[in-house]
């Protein structure tokens, strides 16, 4: 259950910071988070959250309340190049960077297999043994 925004216009950077935020957290939480966070950014994201957590009630008949954030990946999207003027006739080149927002929702029943599933995994592997050997002071 997903939603993806192309071309924001925000730069990657910047719009990460925001999705730090929020990554892991339930739906409801994130938003609130988001909500009073001064970014432009935060703005944008919100949107795109709304936006998946709207899919995966209507596509997957999922409660919106169990809903938590999985994934939230922020990529390059192209770059305008734009310019300005400066003395002697010259120019500077402006890089206008955009990002794609990807958000990935997921039900919290999953997150808590996926939880179990590692604590048996941590219980399997072999603990480390300390060594026998006296340290030799020379």
């Amino acid at each position: 259950m997903k939603a993806v925004l192309k071309n924001a216009r925000i730069s990657p950077k910047k719009m990460n910071l925001v999705a730090g935020l929020v990554r892991g957290k339930m739906v409801e939480d994130a938003l609130n988070q988001l909500r009073f966070t001064p970014k432009k950014g935060a703005k944008i994201l919100t949107k795109v959250i709304k936006s998946a957590a709207a899919n995966a009630e209507t596509n997957f008949k999922q409660e919106p309340k169990k809903l938590f954030i999985k994934e939230i990946v922020v990529n390059k999207a192209p770059t305008f190049k734009r310019s300005v003027p400066i003395s002697r006739g010259r120019a500077h080149p402006i890089l206008k960077r955009n990002s794609h927002v990807t958000v990935l929702v997921d039900v919290t029943a999953s997150k808590a297999k996926q939880a179990e599933a590692a604590t048996k995994a941590e219980a399997k592997a072999p603990k480390a043994q300390p060594s026998k050997k006296k340290p030799t002071n020379k």
